[in-house]
Protein backbone atom coordinates (compact mmCIF):
# COMPACT_ATOMS: atom_id res chain seq x y z
CA UNK A 1 0.00 0.00 0.00
CA UNK A 2 1.19 3.84 -0.71
CA UNK A 3 0.25 5.76 2.08
CA UNK A 4 -0.40 9.27 1.52
CA UNK A 5 -0.59 12.31 3.85
CA UNK A 6 -2.76 15.53 2.47
CA UNK A 7 -2.32 18.76 3.04
CA UNK A 8 -4.84 20.82 1.68
CA UNK A 9 -6.77 23.75 3.49
CA UNK A 10 -10.05 24.37 1.41
CA UNK A 11 -12.37 21.22 2.96
CA UNK A 12 -14.09 20.49 0.03
CA UNK A 13 -11.09 19.92 -2.03
CA UNK A 14 -9.45 18.08 0.69
CA UNK A 15 -12.54 15.85 0.95
CA UNK A 16 -12.32 15.31 -2.78
CA UNK A 17 -9.29 14.32 -2.59
CA UNK A 18 -9.29 11.97 -0.09
CA UNK A 19 -12.25 10.52 -1.89
CA UNK A 20 -10.53 9.82 -4.99
CA UNK A 21 -7.43 8.43 -3.60
CA UNK A 22 -10.14 5.65 -1.21
CA UNK A 23 -11.00 4.22 -4.82
CA UNK A 24 -7.67 3.43 -5.58
CA UNK A 25 -7.00 -0.33 -3.92
CA UNK A 26 -3.25 0.47 -3.61
CA UNK A 27 -3.41 3.75 -1.55
CA UNK A 28 -4.76 5.05 2.18
CA UNK A 29 -4.53 8.31 3.16
CA UNK A 30 -2.57 8.11 6.89
CA UNK A 31 -2.75 12.12 7.35
CA UNK A 32 -4.91 15.21 6.42
CA UNK A 33 -3.92 18.49 7.20
CA UNK A 34 -5.39 21.96 6.37
CA UNK A 35 -1.91 23.88 7.68
CA UNK A 36 1.61 23.81 5.76
CA UNK A 37 3.40 24.36 9.41
CA UNK A 38 1.86 20.45 10.64
CA UNK A 39 3.32 18.86 7.68
CA UNK A 40 6.81 17.95 8.81
CA UNK A 41 5.35 16.76 12.52
CA UNK A 42 2.61 14.80 11.09
CA UNK A 43 4.73 12.50 8.30
CA UNK A 44 7.25 11.77 11.30
CA UNK A 45 4.68 10.46 12.91
CA UNK A 46 3.37 8.45 9.93
CA UNK A 47 5.42 7.81 7.85
CA UNK A 48 3.42 8.53 4.30
CA UNK A 49 5.54 7.99 0.84
CA UNK A 50 3.88 10.33 -0.52
CA UNK A 51 2.64 13.48 0.52
CA UNK A 52 0.43 15.64 -2.04
CA UNK A 53 0.24 19.20 -0.76
CA UNK A 54 -1.30 22.61 -2.31
CA UNK A 55 1.26 25.10 -2.40
CA UNK A 56 -1.03 28.16 -0.78
CA UNK A 57 -1.71 26.40 3.26
CA UNK A 58 -1.70 28.66 6.15
CA UNK A 59 1.06 28.89 8.84
CA UNK A 60 3.75 27.49 6.21
CA UNK A 61 3.59 27.86 2.14
CA UNK A 62 3.50 23.71 0.73
CA UNK A 63 6.87 24.17 -1.04
CA UNK A 64 8.64 25.58 2.18
CA UNK A 65 7.07 22.73 4.16
CA UNK A 66 8.02 20.07 0.92
CA UNK A 67 11.89 21.58 1.12
CA UNK A 68 11.65 20.91 4.84
CA UNK A 69 10.42 17.16 4.41
CA UNK A 70 12.89 16.60 1.94
CA UNK A 71 15.45 17.71 4.33
CA UNK A 72 13.83 15.54 7.45
CA UNK A 73 12.23 13.12 5.80
CA UNK A 74 13.79 12.61 2.26
CA UNK A 75 11.92 8.82 1.65
CA UNK A 76 8.61 10.45 1.63
CA UNK A 77 8.00 12.35 -1.66
CA UNK A 78 6.00 15.53 -2.26
CA UNK A 79 3.96 15.86 -4.96
CA UNK A 80 2.67 19.37 -5.09
CA UNK A 81 -1.25 20.58 -6.53
CA UNK A 82 -1.03 23.95 -8.44
CA UNK A 83 -2.96 26.50 -10.60
CA UNK A 84 -1.02 26.91 -14.10
CA UNK A 85 -1.26 31.00 -12.96
CA UNK A 86 2.28 30.57 -10.97
CA UNK A 87 4.83 28.59 -13.47
CA UNK A 88 7.38 30.57 -11.25
CA UNK A 89 6.74 27.87 -8.63
CA UNK A 90 8.13 24.93 -10.67
CA UNK A 91 11.35 26.01 -11.08
CA UNK A 92 11.42 26.25 -6.74
CA UNK A 93 9.58 23.30 -6.43
CA UNK A 94 12.46 21.73 -8.44
CA UNK A 95 15.16 23.15 -6.21
CA UNK A 96 13.53 22.30 -2.93
CA UNK A 97 13.67 18.48 -4.60
CA UNK A 98 10.19 17.95 -5.02
CA UNK A 99 9.10 14.85 -7.19
CA UNK A 100 5.98 15.63 -8.37
CA UNK A 101 3.70 19.20 -9.86
CA UNK A 102 0.17 18.93 -11.15
CA UNK A 103 -2.39 21.41 -11.78
CA UNK A 104 -5.87 20.79 -10.18
CA UNK A 105 -7.72 20.91 -12.67
CA UNK A 106 -6.38 17.95 -14.48
CA UNK A 107 -8.14 15.04 -15.16
CA UNK A 108 -9.22 12.76 -11.53
CA UNK A 109 -7.00 9.61 -13.09
CA UNK A 110 -3.73 11.98 -12.94
CA UNK A 111 -3.96 12.12 -9.41
CA UNK A 112 -3.65 8.38 -8.57
CA UNK A 113 -0.76 8.05 -11.52
CA UNK A 114 0.97 10.81 -10.08
CA UNK A 115 1.13 9.53 -6.81
CA UNK A 116 2.03 5.91 -7.82
CA UNK A 117 4.96 7.31 -10.59
CA UNK A 118 6.30 9.76 -7.42
CA UNK A 119 6.23 6.89 -5.01
CA UNK A 120 8.49 4.68 -7.29
CA UNK A 121 10.97 7.38 -7.78
CA UNK A 122 10.06 9.14 -11.09
CA UNK A 123 9.43 12.85 -11.46
CA UNK A 124 5.60 13.55 -12.47
CA UNK A 125 5.39 17.03 -13.74
CA UNK A 126 2.18 18.84 -15.80
CA UNK A 127 3.97 19.52 -19.30
CA UNK A 128 1.53 22.59 -19.56
CA UNK A 129 3.28 23.98 -16.66
CA UNK A 130 7.10 23.01 -18.18
CA UNK A 131 6.26 25.33 -21.14
CA UNK A 132 4.84 28.28 -18.94
CA UNK A 133 7.26 28.17 -16.28
CA UNK A 134 10.73 28.31 -19.70
CA UNK A 135 8.12 31.21 -20.72
CA UNK A 136 8.22 33.41 -17.59
CA UNK A 137 11.69 32.24 -16.85
CA UNK A 138 13.00 32.27 -13.05
CA UNK A 139 12.72 35.33 -10.78
CA UNK A 140 14.61 38.51 -11.18
CA UNK A 141 14.55 39.39 -7.60
CA UNK A 142 17.26 39.08 -4.76
CA UNK A 143 16.02 37.02 -1.38
CA UNK A 144 15.70 40.29 -0.19
CA UNK A 145 14.04 42.15 -2.22
CA UNK A 146 11.17 39.36 -2.73
CA UNK A 147 11.02 39.64 1.33
CA UNK A 148 10.73 43.21 1.02
CA UNK A 149 7.87 42.60 -1.47
CA UNK A 150 6.47 39.82 0.63
CA UNK A 151 5.99 42.16 4.01
CA UNK A 152 4.61 45.08 1.57
CA UNK A 153 1.90 42.37 0.27
CA UNK A 154 1.27 41.75 3.91
CA UNK A 155 -0.20 45.96 3.97
CA UNK A 156 3.21 46.68 6.03
CA UNK A 157 4.22 50.63 5.69
CA UNK A 158 7.77 51.24 4.61
CA UNK A 159 8.59 51.60 8.10
CA UNK A 160 7.04 48.61 9.73
CA UNK A 161 9.20 46.69 6.62
CA UNK A 162 12.38 48.21 7.95
CA UNK A 163 11.61 47.12 11.46
CA UNK A 164 10.47 43.44 10.47
CA UNK A 165 13.40 42.92 8.03
CA UNK A 166 16.03 44.79 10.30
CA UNK A 167 16.44 46.92 7.81
CA UNK A 168 16.47 50.92 6.93
CA UNK A 169 13.75 52.59 5.42
CA UNK A 170 16.16 53.58 2.63
CA UNK A 171 17.66 50.31 2.13
CA UNK A 172 13.83 49.09 1.89
CA UNK A 173 12.79 51.71 -0.58
CA UNK A 174 16.08 50.70 -2.68
CA UNK A 175 14.83 47.06 -2.48
CA UNK A 176 11.15 48.69 -3.57
CA UNK A 177 12.53 50.53 -6.32
CA UNK A 178 14.87 47.37 -7.87
CA UNK A 179 12.00 45.29 -7.56
CA UNK A 180 9.41 47.63 -9.42
CA UNK A 181 12.23 48.15 -11.87
CA UNK A 182 12.71 44.50 -12.73
CA UNK A 183 9.52 42.79 -13.55
CA UNK A 184 8.35 46.18 -15.08
CA UNK A 185 5.92 47.30 -12.84
CA UNK A 186 4.18 50.77 -12.58
CA UNK A 187 4.62 50.55 -8.84
CA UNK A 188 4.65 48.33 -5.45
CA UNK A 189 1.37 46.69 -6.07
CA UNK A 190 1.75 46.16 -9.54
CA UNK A 191 4.93 44.86 -8.71
CA UNK A 192 3.77 42.48 -6.41
CA UNK A 193 0.59 41.12 -8.15
CA UNK A 194 3.23 40.48 -11.40
CA UNK A 195 5.53 38.75 -8.96
CA UNK A 196 2.50 36.86 -7.70
CA UNK A 197 1.18 35.87 -10.47
CA UNK A 198 4.35 34.29 -11.90
CA UNK A 199 4.89 32.42 -8.60
CA UNK A 200 8.05 34.47 -7.58
CA UNK A 201 6.60 35.27 -4.08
Amino acid sequence: MIKVLIAEDVHMIRGALVALILLEDDMEVVAELDRGDRIVATALETRPDVAVVDIDLPGMDGLTAAGELYERMPECRALVLTGLSQPGNLLRALKLHVRGFIVKDAPAETLADGIRRVAAGERVIDPDLVAAALETGSSPLTPREADVLRAADGGLSTEEIAVSLSLTRATVRNYLSNAITKVNARNRIDAIRISRNAGWL
